[in-house]
């Protein structure tokens, strides 16, 4: 789901009428350029709406007649909540196992950001990335599990600072396979 650039120009002036609403003075020293910055912020922050998981993987799926398992952990995550729209952030650790092809490495952390990079809720990020995991690398099984702090649940509502959010989605061998799922979750914890 590819979307048209942001038009910065408009969000800014919906940022300055924001700033009105609340009370303040968008022509104060300290605000003059918030809108403009602010919408900078955000075209950056949702720029996974401009972007598709083949994109990102810009043709780096390579032939290789494996099947062995395939991790990268602690994957740093950073995307707003759709419901608030404040940060949540945390890492992220992926694993698949490959039958007759693996993703560069750095792909599969360019495809966690284009999904955490639209407005979300970790539940549908952390299935949207293992989806598109299988999906490109054809994959026998995959699993993603994913450990977030959310500022909506720590700033406001109930306030609690220490609290982290933990997602996962398997499928394929990970979700028919306890052994195969029991290896992945040893093995992002570091215990052998």
């Amino acid at each position: 789901m590819k979307r048209q650039p942001v038009d910065k120009a408009r969000v800014a002036g919906l940022v300055r009428e924001l700033l009105a609403a609340l009370g303040e003075d968008p022509a104060r020293e300290g605000l003059v350029g918030t809108p403009e910055r602010v919408a900078e912020s955000l075209a950056f922050l949702t720029g996974g709406y401009r972007q598709t998981p083949r994109a990102v993987l810009n043709g780096a799926v390579f032939q290789a007649h494996l099947n062995h398992m395939i991790i990268v952990r602690d994957i740093e995550v950073y995307s707003l909540c759709e419901h608030h729209l404040l940060p949540f952030y945390g890492r992220c650790h992926v694993g698949y196992i490959a039958k007759d092809k693996v993703l560069g490495v750095s792909k599969i952390a360019r495809m966690v950001e284009c999904f955490a990079r639209r407005l979300q809720i970790q539940e549908r990020l952390t299935e949207q990335v293992a989806v598109s995991v299988l999906e490109a690398a054809e994959a026998e099984g995959v699993g993603v599990v994913m450990e977030c702090r959310h500022l909506c649940m720590m700033m406001r509502g109930v306030e609690k600072q220490n609290s982290v959010m933990t997602t996962s989605a398997v499928l394929g061998s990970f979700r028919e396979d306890p052994a195969t799922r029991q290896e992945f979750l040893s093995l992002i914890r570091g215990v052998s």
